[in-house]
C-alpha cells in the first residue's frame, strides 16, 4: 500500500541460539534509553546471548557482495514502552553486538550508534527441525575466544503462552540510545518461531573482553534457561526518535 514504510534491511535470521541469564536491574540502569523501562518475566530481569546465522541479506533490496550471509553475537535486555493509546510495546536493547564484517560494524555504529563490533565469529550448525542436533557459534581468538554450545533434540516447537521462551523471542521492537541522549526505536517483523528447550547448553570462555567484568561473571553461571529457535525471514524497518 502506498505509504507504508518499507524494510531497511530484510534477511533470514536462522538457528538462534539463546542463553538467559538473570540479571540485576540495577546492573541494566546505564544501558537503558530513554522513554522504555525494563521488562521481566515472571518478575525476574535477564540478559541473552544470542548467536544466530544472517542468510540472504538485503539493504534496502540491495544485496551487498561479502555481506549476505553471516554470523552475529549479540548481548541483549527486554523493556517495554506503554503508547498512549495504550498498546504495550515490546522490545530489546542490545548492549553488544559482534559480527565479523567490518562494514556492518561500522555503519552500524556511525550511523545508527549501535553497539557492533567487529571480530572474527565461526558457526557450526547441525540442526534438523524434525531430530534437533546441535549448533555453536565461537568468537574471539587466542585466549579471548568464547564458545557458546546448545544440543536439542526431537522436532521443534510452537511457542508455548506464558512461557520464557515465548517471552525471550516475541519483543519486536529495538530501541538504541544515540549520542545525543535521543532513543530511536525500530519494528523488527516475523512470524512466531518454532523452538527447542536445550538438552545441554555451554558459555565457555571468560567474556570480561567484550562485556566488562560484571556482565562476565553473570555469564559463568548457569542459565535460567537455554533455547533453540529455527528462526524465519525477517524485516527491519527504519528507526525513529521517540
Amino acid at each position: 500500500m502506498a505509504g507504508e514504510p518499507r524494510p531497511f534491511l530484510t534477511a533470514n535470521w536462522l538457528n538462534l541460539l539463546m542463553l538467559n541469564y538473570v540479571c540485576p536491574a540495577e546492573l541494566l540502569d546505564s544501558y537503558l534509553p530513554n522513554g522504555v523501562e525494563l521488562d521481566t518475566c515472571d518478575s525476574q530481569t535477564l540478559i541473552s546471548v544470542v548467536g544466530f546465522m544472517f542468510t540472504e541479506t538485503k539493504v534496502r533490496g540491495v544485496v551487498i557482495p561479502g555481506h549476505v550471509n553471516f554470523a552475529e553475537v549479540n548481548l541483549r535486555f527486554y523493556v517495554r514502552r506503554l503508547m498512549p493509546d495504550g498498546e504495550l510495546r515490546r522490545g530489546v536493547v542490545f548492549i553488544r553486538e559482534l559480527v565479523p564484517k567490518q562494514l556492518v560494524a561500522t555503519v552500524a555504529k556511525t550511523i545508527y550508534d549501535e553497539p557492533y563490533q567487529r571480530v572474527p565469529l565461526t558457526h557450526e550448525v547441525d540442526l534438523r527441525e524434525e531430530t534437533g542436533g546441535a549448533v555453536t557459534y565461537r568468537w574471539g581468538e587466542g585466549e579471548n575466544q568464547i564458545a557458546i554450545t546448545g544440543t536439542v533434540s526431537g522436532p521443534a516447537e510452537p511457542l508455548q503462552a506464558g512461557s520464557q521462551e515465548e517471552f525471550i523471542t516475541e519483543h519486536y521492537w529495538g530501541y538504541t540510545r544515540r549520542k545525543n541522549g535521543t532513543t530511536s526505536e525500530y519494528q523488527v517483523l516475523h512470524p512466531r518461531w518454532n523452538v527447542w528447550k536445550c538438552d545441554s547448553a555451554s558459555l565457555i570462555g571468560d567474556t570480561t573482553l567484550y562485556y566488562g567484568a560484571r556482565f562476565a561473571e553473570i555469564l559463568t553461571r548457569v542459565p535460567a534457561s537455554a533455547l533453540v529457535a529455527v528462526g524465519s525471514a525477517v524485516q527491519v524497518f527504519p528507526g525513529r526518535s521517540i
